[in-house]
């Protein structure tokens, strides 16, 4: 009986088992993607689609005006989110360091704003992150405070003073605010080009955005950050209470 998945996914299952049997050397060029797509007797579109699905799976990396390459394997590490509300950055990457860079009275964003609950063009405190494995990035974030919570006190500046390292929950709670919650939105995405030559990727590889903001016990947004994960080298587990019948 023929199968009934998609043109795109028995080509991609294919392309997969041609890898598998050695067709092509780790680094070396695919045929065009005009080629394939003729050998295949599919357009250009569906093949695309193939190589997208390989793409994600760390199997074959495209590079910008040169073509799709078999890339060499690339451990896809876990990287657990649970509801209790943790400590960024310091567990935004597991035995990982963080490298960040911090500009003060920075006029927030009219999208930032919004996440902030604060008029566009109010002063924040913005920082940006580099989240290194092995010594090379593994994951990007920025990072926005209103400065109207933390100016005048030693925690203005996230990566300096008594508290630098600890994380916007220990650094609120010094100034006597508590966060107790936080909101994450997830969503997939391609890596820009100043995003793909920070991680080492290809400009338009899969990457996993999440939106995160931390809020305190009026409800009030104290942080809001975009975390930018690439999909070839983390696997998002979330973990989840379950609660138990009585």
């Amino acid at each position: 009986m023929p199968s009934q998945d998609p043109p795109y996914l028995r080509i991609a299952d294919h392309l997969r088992r041609r890898v598998a049997d050695g067709e092509w050397a780790i680094g070396e060029r695919l045929p065009s993607r005009a080629q394939l797509a003729a050998s295949y007797g599919v357009g250009a579109n569906v093949l695309q689609r193939a190589q997208e699905v390989l793409i994600r799976e760390g199997l074959l990396e495209g590079r910008a005006g040169s073509g799709t390459y078999l890339r060499e394997p690339v451990e896809r590490r876990p990287m657990r989110r649970s509801r209790s509300v943790g400590s960024f950055p310091v567990s935004a990457v597991p035995d990982g360091s963080w490298e960040s860079h911090t500009e003060a009275r920075v006029p927030a964003p009219d999208g930032v704003a919004r996440r902030l609950g604060i008029e566009p063009g109010e002063l924040t405190v913005h920082t940006r992150y580099e989240f290194m494995l092995d010594n090379r990035p593994v994951q990007l974030a920025e990072s926005w405070e209103p400065m109207a919570v933390t100016d005048g006190t030693a925690v203005l500046l996230p990566e300096l003073g008594p508290l630098h390292g600890r994380g916007v929950v220990a650094r609120m709670a010094s100034i006597g605010v508590r966060v107790v919650r936080a909101e994450e939105r997830p969503r997939p995405g391609r890596a820009t080009a100043e995003q793909a030559n920070l991680l080492g990727i290809t400009t338009g590889d899969p990457v996993l955005l999440i939106e995160r903001t931390y809020l305190d016990d009026s409800g009030r947004a104290v942080e809001t950050a975009d975390l930018v994960i690439p999909d070839s080298r983390w696997e998002i587990i979330y973990e989840l209470p379950v609660e138990q019948p009585e």
